[in-house]
């Protein structure tokens, strides 16, 4: 395995705060690409943190997956985040693993994996509050608009959710769920910094061109 660029969580952590689009990749909302073709793409096109996301694959295959994404990450200077599953984030040598509200609890994972970046799911400001108390690194708080990409039992948040959850927070969110580029302006205008997208990219005909596109929105 390449020698990791980040080699502690405060690094990581440093790392995290220059984050703009943070691309989500599953396998099925690839147009049939490979992920780590995908990943590739993403890379040159200059994003800072790309989450693996396989919620319909076994765990060898995220395994081997994550492995060739490692790699390109290495490459490219880039933080590597797995979904749901701590062993696989740190059997690959990842930057972090992100957390569902049915996943391992966020303190059992600081305990098996302290130098790895922990995110942390939310759909509420409850649950924001408790991911920010007990050692999530990042919070996510969505799904902001409707979106196909998973399936729900609640409604979408809107975009006012981020301003009454955001001055709670002692730590960086992202936001997620249905986004896509014409909503970029108004996200960042309302303090979102760390934009995660998943279709937007993924499934672009050039996903390189689109990724620099979307980052230049941070220029703005």
């Amino acid at each position: 395995m390449a020698k990791l660029l980040f080699k502690n969580r405060l690094e990581r952590q440093k790392a995290l705060e220059e984050v703009d689009i943070y691309p989500v990749i599953s396998s099925e909302f690839c147009r049939g690409r490979k992920v780590e073709e995908v990943f590739l793409s993403i890379a040159e096109g200059g994003a800072k943190m790309v989450q693996i996301r396989e919620k319909n694959r076994l765990k060898k295959e995220i395994f081997e997956i994550a492995c060739k994404c490692r790699q390109i990450a290495d490459s490219y200077g880039m933080l590597l985040i797995i979904n749901d599953h701590v062993d696989v984030a740190l059997a690959v040598g990842a930057d972090g693993v992100h957390l569902g509200q049915d996943d391992l609890p966020l303190v059992e994972a600081r305990r098996i994996a302290p130098e790895l970046i922990l995110g942390h799911s939310t759909h509420n400001a409850a649950e924001a509050i408790y991911a920010d108390a007990n050692g999530a690194d990042y919070l996510n708080i969505g799904p902001i608009y409707p979106t196909k990409t998973k399936s729900l039992s609640y409604e979408s948040l809107g975009i006012a959710e981020i301003d009454r959850i955001s001055p709670m927070l002692h730590i960086p969110f992202t936001v997620m769920g249905g986004i896509k580029e014409r909503h970029l302006a108004e996200l960042i205008a309302h303090g979102a910094k760390h934009i995660a997208m998943v279709t937007e990219i993924t499934e672009a005909d050039d996903i390189t061109r689109k990724v620099i596109d979307l980052r230049r929105y941070w220029e703005k």
